[in-house]
């Protein structure tokens, strides 16, 4: 459980939600500081989803508490609440124009005319909407729709922005695009922000902190790059971008340094874990941290380097992924940068050595 500090803008308090026999969130306790972006990422039937519906108020707590700003918003409906939520279907209404989408909340609250145009005015030119404002959503571009609906969100002025699946609507490329300009908006505004994604990228792109779930729990919490260079579970680090994963044993664990024998490598690890000598762990090493050749390094005594055949290779411009068939018959994932146009890398069939720093891996214990 991630220890809570008493400045947090939103405090999640060992919050539980139930649906009968099914526990969808399991003890939960999160804060989130003001003005953050602040990313739930777990795979589909994880909870976050269900998570950010309590914080909506569209779901009530099985037990524990959600705290805004120091308010405890128990029993406070959707409509009472200081917290505005944006779709992943953006649910815009397709005979209203975009100034009308942007209005729609601001009527419903019985704000003064003038009012409601200097603030759809607003919205339109932080989004930069201006020239769209009398089209219908079916007259916009995938990315326009997603710039209304989070315009929509904003106009009402929530000290609490949720979204869910943001861009889950676009295709990669506008995804891409779309999430810095996203996050400049976000920042210009100054909203507190909860967003859910089972997108990694989109995640360590936009969010401050990222928070892990698998099966109603968050399995660790964290700025992207601690996440990702540092994972706490073998979950973590599978979840989080490509990972080589490895099960064996400790044979040394000093403060300095631990070695860990595995069935094809001995992992030379510059650093302790506290273990002991036959404690089963699981070493993680990250495909980018590994370098290969047609010979084996020197000076190494045998650590950190194995020898594979390229069983098979995939070029994505940036670099090429290797897979490395080894002597057990598992396979090492390498990727190398394609630094040079049209140079050549080893072939299908090749043997080759792979090797890689005493600071690459990361010890696992669960």
């Amino acid at each position: 459980m991630q220890q809570l500090g008493t400045d947090a803008f939103l405090r999640i308090e060992s919050v539980v939600k139930d649906f009968g026999d099914f526990r969808a969130v399991d003890n939960v306790s999160l804060e989130v500081a003001r003005g953050e972006i602040f990313a739930l990422l777990g795979s589909s039937g994880c909870g976050k989803s269900t998570l950010l519906r309590l914080l909506a108020g569209f779901e009530a707590p099985t037990a524990g508490r959600i705290v805004l700003d120091g308010q405890d918003l128990a029993g406070q409906p959707p409509y009472a609440r200081p917290v505005n939520m944006m779709f992943q279907s953006y649910a815009l209404f397709p005979h209203l124009t975009v100034w009308e989408n942007i209005a729609f909340g601001l009527r419903r609250d019985r704000l003064p005319r003038a009012k409601i145009a200097q603030r759809v005015e607003e919205m339109l030119q932080l989004t930069q909407l201006g020239r769209f404002a009398q089209r219908k959503p079916h007259q916009l571009s995938g990315g326009q729709q997603q710039r209304v609906a989070l315009a929509r969100s904003l106009a009402k002025r929530p000290r609490l922005l949720l979204l869910d699946e943001p861009l889950g609507a676009l295709d990669k490329k506008l995804r891409e695009q779309t999430q810095l300009e996203l996050v400049n908006i976000l920042k210009s505004v100054g909203v507190t922000c909860v967003m859910v994604t089972h997108d990694q990228e989109e995640a360590m792109t936009m969010a401050s902190r990222i928070a892990v779930m698998s099966e109603g729990r968050l399995l660790q919490v964290g700025p992207p790059a601690d996440v990702y260079e540092t994972p706490g579970t073998r979950f973590v680090a599978d979840f989080i971008g490509n990972v080589n994963l490895m099960d064996g044993r400790i044979t040394v664990d000093e403060p300095d340094r631990v070695v860990v024998e595995c069935a094809d490598v001995t992992h030379h690890i510059g650093h302790g874990i506290t273990g002991y000598a036959g404690m089963p762990v699981t070493v993680a090493l990250r495909p980018e941290k590994i370098s290969i050749g047609a010979a084996p390094p020197s000076g190494t005594q045998g650590f950190n380097q194995v020898q594979g055949r390229v069983a098979a290779l995939s070029y994505f411009g940036s670099f090429t992924l290797y897979h490395l068939q080894l002597a057990s018959g598992a396979v090492l994932k390498v990727n190398v940068e394609n630094e040079d146009r049209h140079a050549e890398g080893p072939a299908v069939g090749e043997l080759v050595w792979a090797h890689w720093r005493p600071t690459a891996q990361v010890v696992l214990t669960q």
